[in-house]
């Protein structure tokens, strides 16, 4: 039987108005939060060549820093804070992890070194993972499911607007302040460009953490006319609980804890593979610290499921053992490959061949960024509801057409010699390649029942973090590091490691197609799914 404690919702709902006037006030206000995560997330991107000089590292360091060093402890981090999205107040989730990531990104303009900036990195993504799970579980619940993926995609546009606009303000505050304060002068407080960007873009989200305190927070399962479930009696207990399953070593004591000796010599087993396969993979490709770190998320998350099968068989159940579910994911997490990619690489690719400055390149890819990433993920998740409303598929489709469409324009970007067809081109594959994120979430929230969506959010935005934002940047960093570290002049070595991203869409294309096959039996079965695992419903 499950255990229904776990469930945890205000006994009384504070607003219940399904899709209407303040549901869109949510959104809009949730969609700024996104904007903020976005902004502090993306603008190492347009820092990239200046960063790399001040601190001497690579290409393939700041494809890590982008990357992995963000995306492990967002991943696992995410974990338990999606758990407690599913049973805490998740507006006051949203408005605390802002308010320190903010902090984070401010404090990553103090930084002196590469080991002082990751660790702020670290610090940026741990908060960001707060926000997702507990703002899609909200939209969950504040539009019905005819609405959800156009709700989402347009949360989802904070992506773009935020990116945009962290290019935009970053690479003007920096070229700004190192042409009032060049090399041999004395800054104000010692601090050079790069570093005024962090602070000047973290410093907002400060603030905007107390607008979304303020913030009412739904009736879990209102939009589909269920009851709220009882609220949880202790649910910072129970976080620390799912996040000693994700922490190690902390990992090992829970499952002994909770499986007995036969769950930790199991646990033991698969940390030695893990720690097998990083060794063959630093020995080689190089770059220990990739995939020491990238090892670590994986054993964290391997031993999170291993941990919900024991504690919630229901949740394990319908979201681990559904073949459906857990294809579109890696599948749409190879879209996020060749996306986050795309994304960081684009603005130093302008500088480095194209002879482009920050300021420059930051404008116009920052304007792209905020129009076409934004009417990409729209349109995106209007065409969704438009095409599952005439088919089971219409998500992968969508996923599908993704690949298809954006690909050429991405070949264009980095092939063509002439800077406005580069630009023109850009601006297709950034609409493009954005449709699939509406979608996806979607697709998450559409196959497990209400009670999950936050925990499926959750492992869905960690699948595509470890796929996508630790693997994408860094691969193209370390193929451009390596083909500069045989000789080939940086700009190349850059433009050829971008092309070779454009692989992931072959692999988001034959998750997909295995995904379409399975869809539509796993969302018509989901509640029968749920209450043969266990659930009450």
């Amino acid at each position: 039987m499950a255990n229904t404690e776990s469930n945890a919702q205000p006994s009384r709902p504070q607003h219940n108005q399904v899709g209407g006037r303040y549901s869109w006030y949510v959104l809009s206000v949730l969609m700024l939060v996104y904007v903020f995560n976005f902004i502090d997330r993306q603008i190492l991107s347009i820092l990239n060549e200046d960063i790399k000089a001040d601190l001497g590292v690579t290409d393939a360091q700041m494809g890590f820093l982008y990357g992995t060093a963000f995306a492990v402890f967002y991943a696992v981090f995410g974990i338990p804070l999606g758990r407690l999205a599913d049973i805490w107040t998740r507006k006051s989730m949203i408005a605390l992890g802002l308010f320190f990531w903010s902090l984070m990104t401010v404090l990553s303009g103090t930084a002196k070194g590469f080991v002082s900036l990751a660790a702020y990195r670290i610090g940026v993504g741990i908060g960001e993972s707060s926000a997702s799970p507990a703002a899609y579980s909200m939209l969950g619940d504040y539009f019905p499911t005819r609405m959800r993926a156009t709700a989402v995609a347009i949360y989802s546009s904070g992506i773009y607007l935020g990116v945009g606009i962290g290019m935009l303000i970053g690479g003007q505050i920096v070229d700004r302040w190192n042409a009032l304060y060049p090399l041999g002068t004395d800054p104000p407080w010692g601090l050079v460009g790069w570093q005024v960007a962090f602070i000047a873009v973290g410093t907002p989200g400060l603030l905007m953490a107390l607008w979304v305190a303020t913030l009412k927070e739904p009736s879990r399962g209102q939009s589909e006319g269920l009851a709220p479930p009882k609220p949880h009696a202790a649910p910072f207990r129970e976080f620390a609980r799912e996040l000693m399953a994700v922490l190690p070593p902390f990992t090992l004591f829970s499952l002994y804890t909770n499986g007995g000796p036969r769950a930790a010599l199991n646990n033991l087993l698969l940390a030695s593979t893990i720690a097998l396969v990083a060794w063959g993979l630093a020995v080689a490709i190089g770059s220990p610290v990739q995939w020491i770190a990238l090892g670590v998320g994986c054993y964290a998350f391997f031993s999170w499921v291993q941990g919900l099968g024991i504690r919630d068989q229901v949740a394990f159940k319908t979201i681990y053992q559904c073949p459906t579910l857990i294809f579109g994911m890696v599948g749409f997490a190879w879209c996020a490959f060749v996306g986050y990619g795309g994304a960081y690489w684009g603005p130093p690719y302008f500088i480095r061949v194209h002879g482009e400055s920050a300021s420059s390149v930051g404008t116009i890819i920052g304007i792209t960024a905020m129009t076409a990433g934004w009417l990409g993920v729209t349109l995106g998740g209007i065409f969704s509801d438009w095409l599952k409303a005439r088919t089971p598929l219409g998500r992968t489709h969508c996923g599908i057409i993704t690949a298809v469409l954006s690909a050429p324009f991405g070949f264009i970007v980095f092939t063509t010699p002439d800077l406005q067809t580069a630009y023109v081109a850009n601006f297709f594959f950034t609409l493009f390649s954005s449709l699939w994120i509406g979608p996806a979430i979607a697709f998450t929230n559409e196959l497990v029942v209400p009670r999950l969506r936050a925990t499926a959010s959750a492992t869905y935005i960690l699948v595509v973090t470890m796929i996508g934002l630790a693997l994408g940047p860094f691969t193209i960093g370390q193929i451009s590091t390596t083909l500069s570290t045989g000789g080939m002049e940086s700009g190349e070595a850059l433009r050829i490691a971008g092309l070779c991203g454009g692989i992931g869409y072959l692999f988001a294309i034959i998750f997909m197609l295995f995904a379409a096959r399975g869809v539509e039996a796993t969302e018509a079965s989901r509640v029968d799914r749920a209450r043969r695992a266990g659930e009450i419903i």
